[in-house]
């Protein structure tokens, strides 16, 4: 979870709590280190010491390409990223380098449509 973030209420925080809910294990990543969610956060994807199948993404436009080119060196097979995340040149690097990429949509709400949950927005 690049940009994971402890503050509750956003989605940074909001959907990766969710998924963790439904046995997803979480890998924060925020450059101000410390603990989301109860893990251990990494200050960037590529000090990640353990394999990582998808990066989920909670940062700017801007910042795709980065964080695309560190889910590629990490060996990653998935490249989410949320709305609003995600940049042509992010897009098209990932995928070239054969990962899976899925742009402008939400993990968590995803995850409640195909009914593998209650979404994240559910009060039950």
């Amino acid at each position: 979870m690049v940009g994971a973030s402890s503050a509750v209420g956003k989605p940074a925080h909001d959907i990766p709590r969710y998924l963790q809910s439904q046995g997803y294990r979480i890998v924060p990543v925020n450059p101000r280190g410390g603990e989301i969610l109860g893990e251990h956060a990494f200050e960037s994807l590529r000090d990640v010491d353990i394999p990582i199948d998808v990066v989920e993404v909670f940062r700017p436009p801007q910042e795709a390409l980065a964080v695309a080119r560190d889910a590629i060196a990490i060996g990653a097979k998935v490249l989410w990223f949320q709305k609003d995340t995600d940049s042509d040149e992010g897009v098209a690097a990932a995928a070239d380098a054969g990962l899976t990429v899925v742009t402008k949509r939400c993990m968590g709400v995803t995850h409640g449509l195909l009914g593998l949950g209650p979404g994240p927005h559910s009060r039950a």
